[in-house]
């Protein structure tokens, strides 16, 4: 396991031995979401590319909010080839310009694909997400295992060997270091795990249930039971100074952070329904956060940038959502569950159930654009991106 695990981190910082030889020009500037589900995409026309490059290419940028027409109709022309190394150009049909133009050598096709997909992304003024991880459960049978792949489904490797359940796996920010739930010991504990070592650690192992852990500079928020019902506590990143921050006979759940690390979200209920509440991580009285015309919301995730929050809804289908940051109007995006924001706080990772499996989805929110993550096989939930 350690020798995966240490494959994963040396597939993380080999792209930077790649090499270039480039011509830019200015970067113009997009917003990320402002009209959920409403935004028109971003037309691009292809050519010159074949094989695995073209369908990653493809896939990439479409789950980005771009799509593909003719080139006399696209607002910018990419043109390429990827014998041996990946050649790029970008022409700027509005502005007249070239804006790219880069050759790639080093690495492997997937590295130099993802280097040339986040310099186009640059050009357009978002966040680019080409080189982010994500991290997953994969059902293996009775049991399940902790998995970790690019954002598109290339480079899976497993973390964990339990041969047991494992559930809930979320990042440590800007770290290679992931939290989650195994019942390795007998017990439904959460674990630290170095990912460039490979050494872990029991973080939380009190009676009863510890789970769902979510971490925010310096602290790590979660779920125990130790006082006789799922309750939402927090700490320090060391494990000092436990906080217990509700007190209800509710089963809380599903706690995320607001990126200034003031806030913790969550799922509750309040007279026999469901709602998200909210509240700081120094202790207080929750608050709810109103989500009209929306039934069980739960599995809330705030954007990177403050401004959205994701979550699931339960209308008969499980539904995904997002509504401002402070509550009011929801937009009900697209059938699935377990919502993650991308860095760039406009893609999201979500779960759509597929027959008796669960298969990872990429939703481009302000286009509603949408696709299956094929690359990545098996059943599936329960995704957290990296940030």
């Amino acid at each position: 396991m350690k020798k995966i695990l240490s494959k994963l981190f040396v597939g993380l910082v080999a792209v930077g031995s790649i090499t270039m030889a480039s011509a830019q020009s200015k970067i113009t500037v997009e917003t990320t979401v402002n009209s959920p589900g409403t935004t028109p995409p971003t037309w691009v026309s292809l050519s010159g590319f074949t094989g695995e490059a073209e369908s990653l290419l493809r896939f990439d940028l479409y789950v980005q909010g771009f799509n593909f027409t003719n080139a006399d109709n696209a607002q910018y022309q990419i043109v390429g080839s990827n014998n041996g190394n990946l050649q790029g150009r970008v022409t700027d049909r509005y502005n007249k310009s070239t804006p790219l133009n880069k050759g790639y050598s080093g690495g492997n096709l997937v590295q130099q694909v993802h280097l040339f997909v986040d310099e186009f992304v640059k050009i357009t003024g978002r966040e680019p997400i080409a080189g982010t991880k994500v991290a997953f459960k994969r059902d293996t049978g009775a049991n399940s295992e902790i998995y970790v792949a690019d954002f598109d489904g290339n480079s899976t490797v497993p973390v964990t060997a339990d041969n047991t359940i494992v559930a809930a796996p979320t990042w440590a920010p800007k770290e290679l270091a992931l939290y989650y739930t195994s019942y390795k010991l007998g017990n439904p504990d959460i674990f630290y795990h170095n990912l460039s070592s490979g050494q872990r650690r029991v973080f939380s192992r009190y009676s009863g249930l510890n789970t769902a852990a979510a971490a925010s500079r310096g602290k790590v928020a979660m779920i125990l039971s130790k006082g006789g019902s799922p309750d939402v506590y927090d700490c320090n990143a060391d494990g000092s100074e436990l906080l217990r921050l509700t007190k209800t006979r509710e089963d809380e759940s599903s706690p995320c952070w607001s990126p200034d690390g003031e806030w913790i979200l969550f799922a509750t209920k309040v007279n026999g329904r469901r709602v998200l509440q909210k509240v700081r991580a120094s202790g207080g009285t929750p608050q709810t956060v109103p989500a009209p015309g929306v039934s069980n919301p739960s599995e809330p995730d705030w954007s990177p940038d403050g401004k959205w929050i994701a979550f699931t809804a339960q209308m008969g289908n499980f539904e995904i959502c997002v509504m401002p940051a402070g509550g009011g109007s929801v937009t009900e995006l697209v059938t699935g569950e377990d919502p993650s924001w991308a860095p760039n706080s406009r893609t999201l990772i979500y779960t759509r159930r597929e027959g008796g499996r669960r298969v990872l989805s990429l939703l481009d929110v302000p286009t509603k654009q949408y696709k299956d993550v094929s690359r990545i096989t098996g059943s599936n939930s329960q995704p957290s991106w990296a940030k």
